[in-house]
């Protein structure tokens, strides 16, 4: 295997990246371009883009890890995921040069990378046979509301530790009923608004990813963690809008249920790195 650096120039932007090429076999006709989400650089929470990248060149397929406008060793102004089309597509195009092998690419991304690439497939491209989504960031105010308080003060309204601190004043009572209550509050005012309003920010970034998805005919792998309240707030879109919930039948989905944001154990990269490399063999076998 063979690291090194390249920089891509992105607009007024110079984007800094890091090819992974494999060396002592066959290279795959399938490469993993991974983007990296904030507030992250290409190397990861705690390395896990460098080893993702390392296992992946170990088994014959090529990766490219990427700073996008802003972060790491690029430069530029910091871009929200939901602007960055260009350094997508500039990553692409440099990843498939530098690799001229490859037929077609997967793309990964972690929280709102994962999102940043589906608001990518607006735009059909060919390139793409594959995308991984772990965890995809959709928050809404609304939606963060209704997940804290089905996954976070439930579960702290009968935890034994929770009362004991509450009645030893270890917890403000006024603080904490207060938290509830404008929870409650922003709950209630997701459901007073009309069926017909999208359930969108400013830039209606959550909306843009439902359509790129449904404009995708490529294959899709989705990893969630069962100890994350953003891997919460997606899957709860996917069960409770019908279209979210068409898009998730038709994925290839795997739920590692006591998995972290970030995957943060060994057993879990490796598991996560595992079904990466099988959803590559996958496009390859076809």
């Amino acid at each position: 295997m063979t690291e090194r650096y390249i920089s891509l120039a992105s607009g007024n932007a110079s984007l800094s990246a890091i090819l992974h090429t494999p060396t002592n076999t066959q290279p795959s006709q399938t490469g993993v371009l991974i983007i990296v989400g904030g507030p992250q650089y290409r190397v990861g929470s705690h390395r896990q883009f460098v080893k993702l990248s390392r296992y992946l060149a170990d088994n014959g397929i090529a990766s490219m890890r990427l700073d996008t406008s802003g972060m790491g060793d690029s430069s530029g102004s910091k871009a929200a995921f939901y602007q960055q089309d260009n350094d997508l597509e500039t990553a692409i195009t440099a990843f498939m040069q530098h690799n001229p092998q490859l037929k077609n690419l997967v793309l990964w991304g972690l929280c709102d990378a994962a999102s940043a690439i589906l608001i990518k497939l607006n735009k059909p491209d060919p390139r793409i046979a594959g995308v991984v989504l772990l965890n995809p960031w959709v928050r809404q105010q609304h939606s963060h509301a209704e997940v804290m308080l089905k996954h976070y003060y439930l579960k702290r309204l009968f935890s034994r530790q929770f009362w004991q601190k509450m009645f030893g004043g270890g917890v403000a009572l006024r603080h904490s009923l207060k938290d509830i209550w404008q929870t409650l509050q922003q709950r209630k005012a997701k459901h007073s608004r009309t069926a017909s309003t999208p359930e969108a920010n400013e830039q209606n970034y959550v909306q843009l990813m439902l359509q790129g998805w449904q404009r995708y005919q490529g294959k899709t792998l989705l990893i969630t963690s069962g100890n994350d309240l953003t891997a919460q707030e997606f899957l709860s879109l996917c069960q409770h809008d019908d279209s979210w919930r068409s898009l998730l039948s038709s994925a290839q989905h795997c739920h590692i249920n006591d998995a972290n944001h970030t995957f943060s154990t060994l057993l879990w990269r490796q598991q996560v790195e595992q079904l990466t490399f099988q959803f590559v063999q996958q496009l390859l076998s076809k």
